[in-house]
């Protein structure tokens, strides 16, 4: 649905730019709009790249194993009938860490693994279970203590004091968590057992 949105908004700003007199600024805007934007796809690649391979390290270096453990007395009772022995869990929580180091892009190969040992170790099937809503909402408003990829693109754009935004990161990402995760509690809990939620 939102290619349809996007694709329309393209549509009517160019037509509304040529139907103005702005043919000029509209060929101008497009051709530095993809320049910025390829610029834009390096830069991150570079960033996933760098905490892709920093993870995959952490993980053979057991360093992540340790870090599971330690986020499973929370996460347990969270995602409840979980084995946190699983890998699932092991997703999740890699997913969970990479969001709190800001890792952005780099978290979501982590979050699709997730999802799809949730769905084998909960035989899902076409349903979406309470694990994995919990899952999608906490990975969305995901707690940042350190916006790695923020502070590089600010840092890309002139910024001398890239993580001077800290406080309100933190502020604002553990206030969105905090109510995300009570909000699907809530509707969890006055949900009907016979309701599906596909």
């Amino acid at each position: 649905m939102m290619k349809y949105v996007i694709t329309a908004m393209l549509l009517v700003g160019i037509a509304v730019g040529f139907a103005n007199g702005g043919a000029a600024e509209v060929s101008a805007s497009i051709i530095s709009s993809g320049e910025d934007t390829i610029a834009l796809a390096i830069t991150l690649a570079g960033i996933i790249c760098l905490w892709s391979g920093v993870m995959s390290v952490a993980k053979e270096a057991g360093i992540i194993g340790l870090l599971s453990k330690a986020f499973a007395p929370v996460l347990s009772k969270l995602f409840k009938g979980l084995d946190v022995k699983g890998k699932a869990f092991g997703y999740i929580t890699l997913n969970i860490i990479s969001n709190m180091l800001g890792m952005g892009n780099a978290s979501t190969p982590f979050g699709l693994m997730a999802m799809k040992e949730l769905e084998k170790e909960e035989h899902s099937g076409d349903t979406a279970t309470p694990n994995m809503i919990l899952f999608v909402i906490m990975n969305t408003a995901s707690l940042q203590l350190l916006p790695a990829t923020m502070a590089a693109l600010r840092l890309k754009h002139g910024s001398v004091t890239p993580l001077d935004v800290l406080p309100a990161v933190w502020l604002t990402s553990i206030g969105a968590l905090t109510v995300a995760i009570l909000a699907a509690k809530l509707f969890q809990s006055l949900k009907k057992p016979t309701d599906k939620v596909v």
